[in-house]
């Protein structure tokens, strides 16, 4: 399974993803500047996400918590915004499409510290 992340500078990123993880996870493990402060626990917005409209119907419905957290994210698209901690992979999700809201993006330093990588 894949999923493609675009980011706000308009690159494109295929990432493979295994069944039952966090987009979230699958966007930070493989070394994209996503910052996800809390890890995945739906107690930040900073991992907030633009889905693709083409995506939007077949996603499982925001909880109502994953709603109060984005309350408070910048740039919320009321259609197409979701916390990527929030997304579990499935077969179904298989090509899943989104982009990284610029609030999302972690500093390189950020980034090598939650990674444990350098350069």
């Amino acid at each position: 399974m894949f999923i493609n992340v675009r980011m706000p500078d308009g690159s494109t990123h295929r990432l493979e993803a295994m069944e039952g993880w966090r987009v979230m996870e699958v966007i930070r493990d493989w070394g994209l500047p996503i910052k996800a402060e809390c890890g995945g626990a739906c107690a930040c917005a900073t991992c907030h996400v633009w889905v693709a409209d083409s995506w939007v119907d077949k996603l499982v419905p925001p909880t109502d918590e994953e709603t109060e957290m984005l309350d408070g994210a910048f740039s919320v698209d009321d259609r197409r915004s979701r916390l990527s901690c929030q997304l579990l992979m499935t077969p179904e999700l298989d090509g899943l499409e989104v982009e990284l809201a610029p609030e999302s993006i972690a500093d390189i330093a950020d980034n090598t510290a939650a990674t444990g990588t350098s350069g």
